[in-house]
């Protein structure tokens, strides 16, 4: 007979609080080991006894402490081993083997092993030695992303003065790419300057007017400064300016501040269809109105929206889902077996696996429907 966590708890002499866990040797939970429990058989290097103190009692870790008895330099992370196989390290032993491989790149002209290192050590939080790796990486003539990468980690160290320069350098590097400008805009807002904000934002729409990461950030710079309903209408003011009037992304970024909540849900299905009719062949306006449809139980409008883009959904996993789900949901088989059977020939693989896992799936829900049934007569 097992006993509750807070049972097992008081029997090992422990009060547990979040973020921890609690190690014990079995003796210490006479009564049985609680349901939510992970058996660790502790080992030594090299088969050593472990410390004294934890075979006999009850001992409290803290999460680092319970990486290290597990075997790993630090939180886990799953990666690839030489074969491709799916392996558990810790991060402190996946950041050192990059530092390595960057370290002793035999080749000073390729810059590549040095920005996967920055993108992980970015990744945990580690700025600054992100910063020391960027800031080589850019002084051997780096490329755009890399002053852009070297700009928003200094930014995250506060570093503001650096940042702007660095991301100004982004900025002429990187002259089709509205993220140098969205980031100093981000800078600004962190310097509380809403003039330079708002002209960054502004800049990055103007660079990539099909942008929907910058027209969310307008619309909610806007929704801070002045309210919501002027926020609307001064991004639908300038969506329909003659330079704006083709793209979809102004109202699928507004329909993303209204789409999550249930209440506001028409509100936000009017935006995607504004975008929509718009721009009728863009995919991420046709996925979030198929979405919001979804959410909605509309499944008629669902297959509506996507029914003529079946061509679209052999470049596009996501629309296939979509409109798999609704014909499931629908159950039209005819429709459901041609979409697969033109989905498996997609030469996207991730469109093709989606079709044969799917396929698989709806031939044994057939066979248990059909081995039901028999058994049903069967018994009659």
């Amino acid at each position: 007979m097992t006993q509750s966590s807070n049972e097992a708890e008081q029997t090992a002499g422990i009060a547990l609080k979040g973020g921890a866990a609690i190690l014990a040797p079995v003796t210490a939970f006479p009564n049985g080991i609680p349901s939510n429990a992970l058996v660790l058989i502790p080992l030594g290097p090299n088969g050593a006894p472990v410390e004294k103190k934890i075979v006999d009692g009850p001992v409290a870790l803290t999460q680092d402490e319970v990486w290290k008895l597990l075997g790993l330099n630090g939180p886990p992370v799953q990666v690839q081993d030489d074969q491709g196989r799916p392996i558990v390290i810790g991060v402190e032993d996946l950041l050192t083997g990059l530092e390595k491989h960057w370290r002793e790149n035999p080749n000073p002209d390729d810059p590549s092993p040095g920005r996967i290192y920055a993108q992980k050590l970015m990744e945990y939080g580690r700025h600054a030695k992100a910063e020391t790796v960027l800031a080589k990486i850019v002084a051997l003539g780096g490329e755009g992303e890399d002053w852009l990468a070297l700009g928003v980690a200094q930014m995250q160290q506060e570093k503001f003065d650096k940042a702007e320069a660095t991301l100004r350098g982004a900025q002429n590097l990187l002259k089709d790419s509205p993220f140098p400008s969205l980031h100093l805009a981000k800078l600004a807002h962190e310097k509380k300057d809403a003039k330079m904000e708002r002209e960054a934002v502004e800049r990055a729409i103007q660079i990539d007017v099909n942008s929907v990461d910058a027209w969310a950030y307008l619309t909610n710079f806007l929704r801070e400064a002045e309210g919501e309903e002027k926020a609307v209408a001064q991004v639908e003011e300038l969506a329909n300016a003659p330079v704006n009037s083709r793209t979809a992304a102004p109202y699928v970024a507004l329909q993303g501040f209204y789409a999550g909540d249930e209440k506001t849900r028409d509100k936000a299905i009017d935006f995607a269809k504004k975008a929509v009719s718009r721009s009728p062949d863009d995919v991420l306006a046709l996925l979030c109105l198929s979405a919001l449809y979804g959410q909605a139980g509309n499944l008629a409008e669902v297959i509506k929206v996507l029914a003529p883009h079946e061509a679209k959904m052999q470049r596009d996993v996501r629309l296939a889902h979509n409109y798999f789900e609704a014909l499931v949901q629908m159950r039209d088989m005819a429709k459901i077996t041609a979409l697969l059977n033109k989905l498996a020939t997609s030469p996207n693989r991730e469109v093709k696996d989606f079709a044969i896992q799917r396929s698989r799936a709806l031939q044994q829900m057939l066979a248990q429907q059909q081995q039901a049934l028999s058994q049903a007569g069967g018994g009659q």
